[in-house]
């Protein structure tokens, strides 16, 4: 967008847009300036659907395609998968695990090639590596699993049937739900008894970033191992997992990184642990030599034996486009914009919501805070779906909370400013927080977007 197009009453496509009244005329016009000075603002362009006038708030939960993946995945349907067939594997396909894993490394997740990989659900990622992170533990004292209580559900259940399974004991850390763990809780939680401690970088309810590099050296100071789970973090923030020597970690790539959805997950290692570490899922993609299909089970050298079952394809080809617009971009822009998108969100809530009863579950503070919002009203969980009918899409989280996530490569300030509006319009109307909503069908009430929405 042009300075030219920053007038109140025009969208950053010089369209007719919902323009503000009375005292909302600056907050309107700061969302303007801020498109207008935005150095991603053509990143949008590449989206499908941002010519709308949809206000799409949930990137952390399921990003935007692009409108290159229509493309790319149309070529490998007719050229690749329909010309080459079988021999696709052999040319291509057997090496894009690693291939898209060494770009993800090198463009999100500040780490030399060949210690990530693309594989399976982030769920079953996460078991292999907490299982994988114990089997390297060797001392028998080390009986001991740390989480928090705040964590999103798959990890703390998979703590828990995990420890159930090698009998071992979880030390639970209690976190704030409106932020999250910290080193000195880290600290206090670990010692001579602690194997591995589980955590995630941005906390999925508060956003609350956590400090990774001092976290991960409070870890090893401890003798223990740490598995990071970065579901909110790739593609959001700046990550250097190489330099802070992390040892694990885990994440998906349907959010920030646009995979689409049931998009596999990625697997770190880092490259000090992979000689001689076995993750606990054996499959004949993860063999030395699969193809031999020989008796008895033996990895593959290196980060490929973190595989386990037939590559999921189809699934890859979408990131890799977005894993060239970050290059393209680079995390630091990335991680701007995020900032900014947040600072003006907040600025929305002071003027707009908090007047109106809800409640922050954000850190304010910018350098604590990943590229999400939460707010709190005991009227979100029925509004949701009277927002979705709206083509305002943020994404409800149990009890009350509102969780208005901000993609930097696709999300305009104009497009924040008409989604918070629209909740600002909700909550001031007579039937807020009384009448329930519209189900996807058109059914009155019982539509629960805790079931609806099963991600994280």
């Amino acid at each position: 967008m042009t300075a030219d197009a920053a007038t109140p009453g025009t969208d950053a496509r010089g369209t007719d847009a919902p323009g503000p009244a009375g005292d909302n005329t600056a907050l309107w016009q700061r969302a303007l300036e801020l498109d207008a000075a935005d150095p991603l603002a053509s990143y949008r362009g590449h989206f499908v659907g941002t010519e709308t006038d949809l206000s799409y708030l949930d990137g952390n939960s399921l990003g935007r395609p692009l409108k290159r993946t229509v493309t790319d995945i149309s070529s490998f349907i007719q050229d690749s998968w329909g010309g080459r067939l079988i021999r696709g594997w052999d040319e291509e396909w057997l090496q894009l695990p690693q291939e898209i894993g060494d770009q993800l490394g090198r463009a999100v997740l500040g780490a030399a090639p060949g210690q990530t990989i693309i594989a399976d659900s982030t769920t079953v990622v996460l078991y292999k590596l907490i299982r994988a992170a114990l089997a390297a533990v060797t001392d028998p004292a080390r009986t001991e699993i740390v989480l928090d209580t705040d964590n999103f559900p798959t990890d703390r259940y998979l703590v828990e049937g995990i420890a159930r399974e090698e009998g071992l004991t979880l030390r639970w850390i209690e976190a704030d739900p409106a932020s999250g763990v910290t080193m000195e809780q880290v600290r206090a939680a670990t010692g001579p008894a602690t194997a591995v401690v589980v955590l995630s970088q941005i906390a999925y309810r508060s956003g609350f970033l956590a400090d990774l590099p001092a976290i991960t050296a409070a870890v090893h100071d401890a003798g223990a191992l740490v598995v990071w789970d970065l579901c909110h973090s790739a593609g959001s923030v700046e990550i250097a997992l190489d330099d802070a020597d992390v040892d694990f970690a885990a994440g998906c790539t349907y959010k920030y990184l646009n995979g689409g959805p049931g998009s596999p997950a990625f697997a770190y290692v880092n490259t000090r642990h992979l000689a001689g570490l076995q993750q606990p899922i054996w499959g004949w993609m993860g063999r030395k030599d699969a193809f031999e299909m020989g008796p008895g089970y033996e990895a593959a050298p290196g980060i490929r034996g973190f595989l386990s079952g037939t590559p999921a394809i189809f699934g890859m080809l979408a990131m890799r486009g977005t894993l060239d617009l970050i290059e393209e971009a680079g995390m630091a822009s990335l991680r701007g914009k995020s900032r900014l998108l947040t600072a003006y969100a907040l600025e929305l809530y002071d003027a707009w919501l908090a007047p109106a009863g809800v409640q922050l579950s954000t850190p304010r503070d910018p350098d604590l805070r990943g590229s999400h919002v939460t707010i709190d009203h005991p009227a979100f969980r029925e509004m949701t779906a009277t927002l979705w009918d709206q083509d305002v899409i943020p994404d409800f989280r149990a009890p009350q909370g509102i969780r208005i996530g901000l993609s930097p490569l696709s999300t305009s300030f104009e497009e924040l400013y008409r989604g918070v509006a629209a909740i600002r319009e909700l909550l001031a109307g007579p039937e807020s927080g009384t009448a329930p909503a519209a189900g996807p069908a058109g059914e009155a009430g019982g539509f629960d977007k805790i079931a609806d929405v099963p991600l994280n």
